[in-house]
């Protein structure tokens, strides 16, 4: 599995529902003619991604849940954050349903 990758197998057990039914749904969601090479997202952006507001995106920013930089003036999220703070949040859930 790529770094950047989702462990859509693993969400898709979570959520009780087939693998390439989530994936089908995923590709659809996905904006046409979006950037997938970007390496440093806006805010609106990585929130766009997870699936979350951008006052909750700010929040997991400022208590360092998520990865961030400033580029001047500029807040950019590392694409590979949104990933890994996914990551962090599966295993955290999977930690919660084992106790």
């Amino acid at each position: 599995m790529r770094r950047n990758e989702l462990p859509l197998a693993q969400i898709a057990d979570l959520l009780d529902v087939p693998e390439d039914a989530l994936r089908s749904l995923l590709s659809e969601r996905r904006p046409a003619g979006g950037d997938t090479t970007l390496v440093a997202l806006t805010v609106a952006e990585a929130a766009r991604r997870i699936g979350i507001g951008r006052t909750k995106l700010y929040e997991y920013v400022t208590s360092g849940e998520i990865a961030s930089v400033k580029i001047g003036s500029l807040r950019r999220i590392p694409a590979e954050a949104v990933s890994d703070f996914l990551a962090r949040q599966l295993v955290a859930d999977e930690f919660r349903a084992a106790a």
